[in-house]
């Protein structure tokens, strides 16, 4: 599950199509992003970074998406599936993955959202 608190929207992976399940207090049934392809891969392991964008697995990678679910860019690191991805190191701009078989890591330009959330004063 990842949570995109900027837009207020709440998204789980389902077969390869994700959904807007609840956006402010409003149920719906819209595709948020088809992250079908020819290349093996299903949505799993989903994070979301400070801007409000979202990392998900998929075909051939891993999927990186605005806010409204636009296709921002791919990371294809070359296993058959994603099935983790989380943030990390000192900055929060380490994004680590894993397949069935292989832990990866790749620098990315904007930061994870912090896992705890820092507590404002």
């Amino acid at each position: 599950m990842g949570f995109v608190s900027l837009a207020r929207t709440y998204s789980h992976r389902a077969t390869s199509r994700l959904y807007n399940e609840y956006t402010v207090a409003k149920q719906s049934d819209r595709v948020f992003a088809d992250l079908r392809g020819s290349e093996p891969g299903v949505p799993d392991g989903m994070k979301v970074d400070v801007a409000g964008n979202i990392y998900c697995g998929g075909a051939g990678g891993i999927w990186i998406l605005d806010p409204q679910g636009k296709k921002l860019g791919r990371i294809v690191h070359g296993q058959p599936a994603t099935t983790n991805v989380g943030f990390g190191g000192d900055d929060w701009k380490t994004l680590y993955f894993t397949s069935r078989t292989h832990l990866g890591v790749v620098n990315v330009k904007i930061a994870g959202t912090p896992v705890p959330t820092p507590k404002k004063s």
